[in-house]
């Protein structure tokens, strides 16, 4: 595989100009896909066959299963709504909403016949539904909609908007993300010494990046996809593009300072440093394609997405990189450097003092590693999950929540709809409000409006509890249970806070199945590429530490409170249910990627004939000041999601802000060195009966023992 990626860059050293070209020919080209064969994407997450799910497919081709918006009014202080004059207004403004662009309707809250009039008469809320789907109600409707809103808080009245229809896409890029980047571009700077071979890493992390989000955009135009996939995908390829170019731009550096010429230091660095980029996003392309397995189509799609991301970062990382060091020549190099590369690579106190505390304590720091992971990680134990968003503090969605609670009670803001189907399906679900109301924790039961024998019927129930509690959960399993014990009719339970409930569960039960599967075959791929047992099993039991802690600090957060304001956190409750799968998939890559780069240095030095602790010291000094400024450069870029994230990627962000500090200052750095001195030679040890596997050479040695000469020599500019 060296000798392999060698030649590539090589090729791409020489042909960098039509290299260069042809990404920015595939760049442009996304460009123009993205705005005309682009799509809308959706907020609305469902696993198709469960009964939720399956029951609001029946709605929806009843024509019920568009996008809605609950627009509440409240009278001025110390008036009702059902006086004459203030009824007039509600009559306006509902008539107002029944003229909205995209709308199909709007019900009127003092209609006798279906009130949704608090009993003190002062707040009622009128349901706009449109035919587009959840997440599919264009900019431009919603605009209409908060107009409208806007127009009926004339004369002392309060007026707020809520729902499906008020759902924006997450956004990429803002004020945060725009300085996790500038902090990225100041580690490079400080890392390479110059801010030319800094800004060169980051513009070709932003072309695979920009190549990943645009073409994911395209795929809109095609098929569902998820709201979130783009934000996601893009905050995974930007910290991992950039990450990859920096190794093998530093191993290039690297090389150039031990006197080679411009074109061989290229192809040794693609072959070396390359190798192991190959192989690490191999590991990370590995966990986000296991989501597949899992068997839940978003998760599929985003899986999908960001592995599809990620191979093009690693493909700039092995041709684009490579082409651009040919035009930056020894510039990549301060100038002090250029002029004397034999005296510009000194061994650091600080990385040299460390290591060596780390195998001189061995066993007292591995202790002290494993006890403080464990304790960040205790709060995982008490982990809840919903699909279930808190709206932004201070939106419009926040304060008609509030207004409905106060009026109606929490359970409002997420009710269950129960569908009947049979003969006798409207009779039945009459005869189920009395027993449906005494079951508990049911606020009230609207009964089904009356409909043509034979046909569907929907009851409504108001939970007593909000939607993220763990009351409704258990209502909706309660209803279930009553609704399995009629007869003659086929009753489900479905609306939004359902969907959340069976998506949960889906995914508590296929998260132990994805970590076994991932693991596994993440175990594999390290066993081939150290040609050992104990090393890979070492990384992946630090790992299961790491998504520990990761997950404990952001439960301790997000679902406590703990330091909320430091993240921006509008209210502390369960964190949203694809957090944890999410988390450990994207963790998992990023972790074993540490490993590779570390590690691989400690076993190319222990393959020339180090000891085994020389190796580990030898290896750390040359692999950590780069892990060092990689973790830092992901950890900023993940931090900038967090502040003003939207909420279905902040906790998410901020999981893998915390899991990579862990896994790279404490894992890789502390406990995994620690533990490979401890077991001394025994770690690079491989059973006689698995010495037939081949090997990856991800340490390039093969290019050391007998390195191949270029084809040809370029004058390179200095």
């Amino acid at each position: 595989m060296a000798r392999l990626l060698y030649r590539l860059g090589l090729a791409a050293q020489r042909r960098r100009l039509a290299v260069v070209l042809i990404w920015l020919v595939v760049l442009v080209g996304a460009g123009v896909g993205a705005l005309t064969l682009s799509g809308t994407t959706t907020n609305n997450f469902s696993i198709p066959g469960q009964e939720s799910t399956t029951a609001l497919e029946k709605i929806k081709s009843a024509g019920g299963g568009g996008a809605s918006a609950q627009v509440v009014i409240k009278a001025p202080e110390g008036q009702k709504l059902t006086t004459p004059e203030n009824a007039q207004v509600v009559g306006g403004l509902v008539a107002k909403l029944n003229t909205l662009p995209g709308a199909v309707g709007a019900s009127n809250p003092l209609d006798p016949a279906a009130p949704a009039v608090n009993p003190d008469q002062d707040t009622a809320y009128s349901t706009v539904s449109y035919s587009a789907p959840p997440g599919g109600v264009s900019t431009a409707d919603q605009d209409a909609l908060f107009a409208a809103v806007d127009q009926a808080r004339a004369g002392g009245f309060t007026a707020e908007v809520k729902g499906e229809a008020t759902m924006a896409a997450p956004h990429i890029g803002g004020a945060t993300e725009a300085i996790g980047v500038v902090l990225a571009l100041v580690i490079l700077a400080l890392t390479y010494g110059s801010l030319v071979a800094a800004g060169m890493n980051l513009l070709t992390a932003a072309v695979g990046v920009g190549i990943g989000v645009l073409g994911i955009t395209i795929a809109t135009g095609f098929m569902d996809l998820q709201s979130t996939t783009s934000a996601l995908a893009g905050m995974l390829g930007l910290a991992v593009g950039i990450d990859y170019a920096l190794f093998i731009i530093n191993r290039y550096r690297h090389e150039l300072r031990e006197g080679k010429d411009v074109p061989t230091a290229i192809g040794t660095a693609v072959g070396t440093a390359g190798s192991a980029v190959l192989t690490a996003g191999i590991t990370v392309i590995i966990a986000l394609l296991g989501l597949i397995v899992v068997g839940i189509p978003f998760l599929t799609q985003m899986g999908v997405a960001a592995a599809a991301t990620i191979v093009v970062a690693v493909l700039v990382a092995l041709t684009l990189v490579p082409a651009v060091l040919g035009f930056l020549g020894k510039r990549a190099l301060p100038r002090k450097q250029r002029e004397a590369p034999a005296e510009a690579e000194a061994e650091s106190k600080f990385y040299g003092g460390w290591i060596g505390t780390v195998t001189k304590r061995r066993v007292s720091v591995l202790l002290l590693a494993i006890i403080g992971l464990g304790a960040i990680a205790l709060p995982v134990t008490q982990m809840r999950t919903t699909l279930v968003q808190i709206p932004p503090a201070e939106s419009t969605q926040e304060r008609a929540e509030a207004l409905l609670t106060d009026a109606f009670g929490a359970g409002v803001n997420g009710p269950l709809i129960v569908l009947f189907e049979g003969p006798q399906a409207s009779q039945q679900a009459m005869r189920a409000v009395g027993p449906i109301d005494a079951i508990g924790d049911t606020a009230m039961v609207v009964p089904p409006k009356p409909g043509p024998p034979g046909m569907p019927a929907m009851l409504t129930v108001i939970p007593e509890s909000g939607p993220t509690s763990e009351d409704t959960e258990h209502l909706v399993s309660d209803l279930r249970d009553y609704l399995a014990g009629l007869d003659g009719v086929d009753a489900s339970v479905t609306g939004a806070t359902a969907v959340s409930v069976d998506v949960a569960v889906s995914l508590d039960e296929a998260l132990p199945i994805y970590l076994v599967i991932v693991v596994g075959l993440a175990l594999l791929l390290l066993i081939l590429v150290f040609r050992s047992l104990l090393v890979p099993l070492v990384g992946v039991l630090g790992f299961l530490l790491t998504v520990g802690a990761s997950l404990g600090a952001t439960v301790a957060v997000f679902q406590w409170g703990w330091l909320g304001d430091a993240v921006n956190l509008d209210a502390p409750g369960p964190l949203i249910s694809l957090t944890p799968i999410l988390v450990i998939g994207i963790l998992f890559g990023l972790a074993m990627d540490y490993q590779i780069f570390l590690v691989s240095r400690m076993h190319e030095a222990h393959h020339r004939g180090a000891s085994p602790k020389d190796a580990i010291v030898t290896g750390f000094k040359q692999a950590a000041p780069v892990v060092v400024a990689a973790a830092l450069i992901m950890f900023f870029v993940f931090a900038g999601f967090v502040p003003a994230g939207e909420p279905a990627i902040k906790s998410i962000a901020f999981a893998l802000a915390i899991g990579i500090l862990a896994d790279a200052f404490v894992v890789r750095m502390v406990l995994v060195p620690a533990a490979l001195a401890l077991l001394g030679e025994r770690a690079w040890w491989l059973p006689s009966w698995l010495r037939w596997l081949p090997v990856l050479d991800v340490e390039g040695t093969a290019l050391t023992e007998e390195r191949p000469k270029p084809r040809e020599r370029e004058t390179v500019n200095a």
